[in-house]
Formats: structure tokens, sequence, C-alpha cells
């Protein structure tokens, strides 16, 4: 067994590196499946007539959001592979933030639309669609789970993330009782 700690530090990263570098390459066809399904999706209807994503801003923006996360995922894969920025703790640290909370945002804008889809709203007098367009619901209630599962894999990856920069800090030094009692004495 060595004493050497950055080698004790480098054994008890391999495990993280794997599962870092994994999560990464995993969400690049879930990012692409999501984006796939979300701009394939359209359905027309005889009595009220057709609807696509582009027809529901929500849908857009899940689109966008699937895309960027998508060649983001890529690049974060691509760079980890071959070592590439690696040494970048704080650019891994943003990026993941913000593409978590960018997957957060058109999550909540998703789930509100196939509420309403669903549900409708009475007071303003909505109607629930999915009865005229199931086959649309169906294919955008996919698209929320594979946006769902890549976000939980983005909240790890962010977990992660965050373990890395801040592992490079010691732990705030703390005052031994001795230079407390000093400062006391010198205050009385």
């Amino acid at each position: 067994m060595s004493r050497n700690p950055e080698h004790a530090l480098t054994n008890r990263r391999l495990p993280l590196d794997f599962l870092n570098c994994s999560l990464r390459i995993c969400l690049i066809p879930l990012s692409i499946a999501n984006f796939w399904l979300t701009v394939t999706n359209h359905q027309d209807n005889t009595n009220y007539g057709k609807l696509g994503f582009t027809n529901l801003g929500g849908l857009e923006y899940m689109a966008f959001i699937s895309a960027i996360s998508a060649g983001y995922a890529l690049f974060a894969a691509f760079s980890w592979c071959i070592k590439f920025l690696v040494a970048k703790t704080w650019f891994f640290f943003i990026s993941d933030q913000v593409i978590a909370y960018l997957m957060v945002t058109s999550m909540a804008a998703v789930m509100e639309i196939l509420y309403l889809a669903y549900n409708g709203d009475q007071t303003v007098t909505w109607s629930e669609s999915c009865s005229s367009y199931g086959k649309f619901c169906s294919k955008m209630k996919m698209a929320l789970a594979l946006h769902a599962m890549t976000l939980c894999c983005f909240i790890l990856l962010a977990v992660i993330s965050a373990y890395r920069v801040f592992s490079l800090f010691q732990p705030p030094y703390v005052l031994s009782k001795e230079i407390d009692d000093d400062e006391e004495e010198e205050k009385m």
C-alpha cells in the first residue's frame, strides 16, 4: 500500500472519473433522443387542425435545451476522454450547473403544458386537448421522461463537478483554544 497522498487521491478518484465519463457519454443519446422526439412530434386532427412542437413555446424551448445539452455532453465527453480541459474544473463546475438549471426550467415549462393538455383550465375556459391529440400527448410524456432522465444525470454530474472543485481546497482553519483564551485575556 502506498503512503503517497497523491496516489491515494488518484485511486479514490478513478471510480469518480469512470462515473463522470460514463454519464457524459450516456447523456449524448438521451439528449439526442429527446430532441428528436420533441421535434418530430406532431398530429393532425380533422376538427382542430395540425398540432406540432412549434405551436407550443415550451416544447420549442425544451428542444433547444436538449440540443444544447447534447452538444455540451459531446464536447465534455470528448474532452474528458482525451484529457483536454480536465484540469479546468471550474469550467465543468459552472457549465454543469448552468445546463442543469436550464433543464429544470425547460422541464417545468413542459410539465405545465402537459398538465393543461390533460386537465385544461376551467377558469379561462381551456378544455383538455389530449382526448383529441392523444398521440401528441403520449410522445410529449415520453419526451418529458427522457428529459427527466437527462436532468438526473446532469444533477449527478453537477454534484461530481462540485466535489472536484471544492476538494481542491483545504478545510477552513480553526483557531485553537489557546489563541481564543489569549484574546479574551487581552480584552480584560
